[in-house]
């Protein structure tokens, strides 16, 4: 051991006795310096301690002074360390874990308390065989204690953890419930958890709700399908909540909640902050969750004004989620136009009505990368000026009469002529609703531009480019 000791003499048992009362006695003498001097070496050595107010400071210089008295009791008792001497550790965790304190740094606190009490020690142990043995004699039960309060202070700390974690998640749930019912939290801690979210009653800012639901397969190369891997399950669906709820809005945490086999989120639109942009990073955390072996189906629901229309727009959200293929993505109903809405929800009867040339031309036109159907969108766009079309189309304008005339050969619809170009625009938005594969006509492989102009990435705008 350092300090100089000499341990190769004997000494009279009395006497280590006697050093060690003393040694103890001096250092119960000057409790409040040492506990002083404890207080600012973790604020010298622990970051995280030296960012804190005065209040946890003196909270912490309490816990110190408690240790050491507790530390000085079980010494000069020559006893083991009980659960009673240290019943105090379990309430300053507690505080610690709501403070933020990282555990590392906690227990890093003890260590540097433990440090302290030591040297003092040594200090006053002196130069004398009686006095080395005396310290020699009080390492042992000093280790004992160190050990047994912080291995106490960390479970203590855990568990608060994991309640505080557990008590927010069961918060964020019962919030989220209310909400569903039409219903919004008006006194207690439901309420304070709706204003952090930013849906309390006094909020003005316009909100979604997003429904997230776990995908068990990702198709892999060349279309064969793989496992997700260890993430499937619970795991996964706490994963993505998560990153769900770091889609801030209006300068506050997303409410989020794992609610059965689904993630629910409540997003608010903050100043500024448009549906397009909250879609953005969704479709966003969706793409790095793939990284990860997660895959989601999204839906959101259209943009509300108040937290009574919750219910609402969670129906919206769902129904929003049966527009995507098996591979799932982002649904995302403020980026779908009211016509394009309907051509998703029409049954096989609308598309039975229309006319066979009409859904000839226009599966063969997809196969061969989809000049046509961008031409009618073009030309409709265009408020039927032809050139216009052309230029937003960049060909000459005789290229695109040309294609007027040969949709007009296979289809009999005159594209000048209003009631035409609804049915064409009609029959390209059902035919679009339909997955590439599920189309007979279709004999080319899919490409990400077909994904493009068949919805598969819905909520993106598919104007003619």
């Amino acid at each position: 051991m350092s300090g100089g000791f000499r341990t190769g003499t004997s000494t009279a048992p009395g006497a280590v006795r006697a050093e060690r009362a003393r040694i103890l006695s001096e250092i119960l003498d000057d409790l409040d310096e040492l506990a002083g001097t404890a207080v600012r070496t973790m604020r010298a050595e622990i970051p995280a301690y030296a960012a804190q107010d005065e209040a946890f400071h003196a909270d912490v210089r309490d816990q110190v002074m408690r240790h050491y008295r507790s530390k000085l009791a079980v010494l000069f008792e020559d006893r083991t360390v009980t659960l009673d001497d240290i019943a105090f550790t379990r309430r300053a965790a507690m505080r610690r874990a709501r403070a933020g304190v990282a555990l590392a740094d906690y227990i890093n606190a003890f260590r540097v308390g433990q440090q302290v009490f030591w040297e003092s020690v040594l200090e006053r142990a002196g130069s004398s065989f009686a006095g080395h043995d005396a310290a020699l004699s009080l390492a042992a039960p000093l280790m004992r204690y160190c050990d047994f309060a912080s291995t106490h202070a960390a479970n203590a700390y855990m568990e608060f953890q994991q309640y505080a974690a557990a008590e927010a998640v069961r918060e964020s749930r019962d919030l989220l419930e209310t909400f569903l019912t039409g219903s919004a939290p008006t006194r207690g801690r439901q309420l304070a958890a709706a204003q952090a979210h930013g849906l309390g009653p006094d909020s003005s800012a316009p909100l979604l709700v997003v429904i997230a639901v776990l995908l068990p397969r990702v198709p892999g190369p060349r279309g064969h399908a793989v496992p997700t891997g260890p993430d499937q399950g619970a795991d996964a669906r706490h994963a993505a909540c998560a990153a769900i709820a770091r889609t801030w809005g209006n300068g506050t945490r997303t409410l989020s909640v794992v609610r059965h086999s689904e993630i629910v989120a409540v997003p608010v639109l903050g100043p500024g902050t448009g549906p397009g942009e909250l879609c953005d990073r969704l479709q966003a955390i969706r793409e790095n969750l793939l990284s990860e072996q997660i895959v989601l189906a999204m839906g959101v629901s259209t943009v509300i004004a108040e937290t009574a229309q919750i219910p609402q727009a969670y129906q919206e959200a769902r129904a929003a989620l049966e527009f995507l293929p098996e591979e799932g993505g982002v649904a995302a109903l403020p980026r779908i136009t009211p016509f394009q809405y309907l051509a998703l929800k029409a049954d096989d009867t609308a598309r039975h009505l229309i006319d066979p040339r009409v859904t000839s031309l226009l599966a063969e036109d997809r196969a061969r990368g989809g000049v046509l159907t961008a031409t009618i969108r073009a030309f409709a766009v265009a408020d039927l000026n032809l050139r216009a079309a052309a230029e937003r189309l960049q060909i000459h304008p005789n290229t695109a009469q040309y294609r007027l005339r040969r949709i007009r050969e296979r289809t009999g619809r005159n594209l000048r002529r209003v009631n035409d170009l609804v049915d064409m625009l009609v029959a390209i938005a059902l035919h679009d609703s339909l997955p590439p594969d599920t189309d007979p006509e279709r004999r080319t492989p899919v490409t990400a531009a077909d994904d493009r102009r068949a919805g598969r990435t819905y909520g993106r705008s598919d104007e003619p480019r």
